[in-house]
C-alpha cells in the first residue's frame, strides 16, 4: 500500500504550522519554501484540510494559517483521512462503507486486510503532530 503525495506533503505542512503554533498565522507561501513544496499543490491541499476542520485561514496583511486545534489534538490518521478519505488497503474494508462482496463471508483475504488496515489506523491515530514536534526536538539535539 502506498499514499499518495497529498498524504506524504499534507503533513509536512501540517508539522511545519505545528511547529509554529502560538505563533500567529503562517503563508503558506512561508509553509511551501520551509517544505520544499509547490505553492499551488499546496494551497490544493490546505483547502482540504480547512474543509476537513484541521486548519483555519486567517485574512489579511499578517494573514496565512494556523491548526484549528491544538498539536496534541490532531494525529496523522486525522490528517491522512482529510486527504486521501476512509483508510483500508482494498475497498472491501474500507472505515467507511465498506464496498460490498459476494465473497464477504468466506474470503480469507478480507481478514488479512482488515487487519492490516487496524493495525495502520491505530499507528497513524496513535501520532499527534506534538508526538512528531518533540521527536524532532529529540532528533536536532543529538
Amino acid at each position: 500500500m502506498r499514499l499518495s503525495t497529498r498524504s506524504h506533503y499534507g503533513l509536512k505542512a501540517m508539522f511545519d504550522l505545528a511547529q509554529n503554533y502560538g505563533s500567529g498565522p503562517i503563508p503558506l507561501k512561508t509553509v511551501a519554501e520551509r517544505q520544499n513544496l509547490s505553492d499551488h499543490y499546496l494551497e490544493q491541499l490546505i483547502a482540504m484540510l480547512r474543509k476537513a476542520g484541521l486548519v483555519k485561514s486567517v485574512r489579511g496583511a499578517q494573514g496565512g494559517y494556523v491548526l484549528a486545534r491544538e498539536p496534541s489534538a490532531i494525529n496523522v490518521g486525522d490528517i491522512i483521512r482529510a486527504l486521501e478519505g476512509p483508510i483500508a488497503p482494498v475497498y472491501c474494508v474500507s472505515e467507511k462503507d465498506p464496498g460490498s462482496c459476494d465473497e464477504a463471508d468466506y474470503c480469507i483475504t478480507r481478514t488479512v486486510w482488515a487487519r492490516v488496515r487496524d493495525g495502520f489506523t491505530a499507528v497513524c491515530d496513535s501520532i499527534s503532530l506534538a508526538d512528531m514536534c518533540r521527536e524532532a526536538k529529540e532528533s536536532h539535539k543529538r
